[in-house]
């Protein structure tokens, strides 16, 4: 008689891509030894940025991006969905979005690209003190990138900001420490639970930076382009577009990754153009639950803390 027992679908989060690697496409002998060697050192590790030229990598553990795994009881463990980009200099691939600026908002495929430019200054503007020299300004809040048109005169550029996502749960040591215990044959089931905090990430980091931003950048009659990836895009709740950049404020430069044998490949997925409004609406949205959905959470809440309490639903 076959069983009725109904299969039991896991999910987590855990490492999309080590050091630039593709998590899925090492070998089970390879993980282990990047585990062994991030629990022994407890540092950075020195192991170079695939996406910087010349630069090691300086994000402890080296997880440039999360994927989500799944796993059917015991079966086979399997990634699924996109790629959730935890490291913003995962986005430096082959210079590909400062050629997508480029070109989209200053007609070059060849801009210079000015990193860290300070935009916030605590010396005040008619302060006796001020200085030129980069190296002596006090700034306290910077545009990540700057990019240029080469030649027009005057001066032509378009601010740029990369904004990743973080993560809240346990951390990663815990993966290391799992994959550090031996070979595994097959791809393993993440240790620990966690899962990409879209809300840190946009209202509360994002969201004040193009606050500060934009309003100061459109009155000098210029752009701000921002990258995030289609996973934290899908996240932005009722976005109103503009169909032209002429009206557009802030320019959403969405990538997405390909897949190939050794990783994934960034790609150019879609560009959006809004209103500094409509995109704090979009952070910062959401649709209240039903009173019913909200009261369902709450007795689901009390059956798991008390199986017999007369208001709850057992949990699960």
């Amino acid at each position: 008689m076959p069983s009725s027992k109904r299969p039991r679908l896991r999910h987590r989060y855990s490492i999309g891509e080590w050091y630039g690697t593709g998590f899925e496409a090492l070998t089970p002998n390879e993980r282990f030894h990047r585990a062994q060697v991030e629990i022994e050192l407890d540092a950075l590790t020195g192991t170079p940025c695939p996406f910087q030229k010349d630069t090691n990598c300086n994000k402890k553990g080296g997880v440039c991006s999360l994927r989500l795994y799944q796993q059917v009881d015991d079966g086979v463990v399997s990634g699924t969905g996109p790629l959730v980009t935890t490291c913003p200099l995962r986005f430096l691939e082959d210079d590909t979005i400062f050629r997508w600026v480029g070109e989209t908002i200053l007609q070059t495929d060849h801009p210079i690209v000015l990193s860290e430019v300070g935009f916030l200054d605590r010396l005040s503007p008619n302060s006796s003190t001020e200085s030129d020299d980069e190296d002596s300004r006090d700034y306290i809040g910077r545009i990540d990138n700057v990019v240029v048109h080469p030649s027009r005169n005057p001066i032509d550029w378009c601010a740029l900001e990369l904004q990743a996502v973080y993560f809240s749960g346990k951390a990663m040591n815990q993966e290391f420490k799992m994959l550090n215990e031996g070979e595994k044959v097959a791809l393993p089931f993440p240790a620990a639970h966690r899962r990409p905090d879209w809300r840190s990430s946009g209202p509360k980091r994002l969201l004040p930076q193009l606050q500060t931003k934009v309003p100061t950048i459109r009155t000098w009659g210029k752009k701000l382009a921002v990258v995030i990836d289609e996973a934290f895009f899908a996240s932005l709740v009722g976005l109103e577009k503009e169909k032209h950049l002429s009206n557009a404020e802030i320019a959403w430069f969405v990538v997405g990754y390909d897949q190939t044998p050794r990783g994934w490949k960034l790609t150019r997925r879609d560009v959006v153009f809004t209103k500094l409004d409509s995109s704090v609406k979009a952070l910062t949205g959401g649709v209240p639950l039903s009173k019913e959905r909200f009261e369902q959470q709450l007795r689901l809440e009390l059956g798991a803390l008390d199986p017999g309490h007369p208001l709850g639903l057992k949990a699960g």
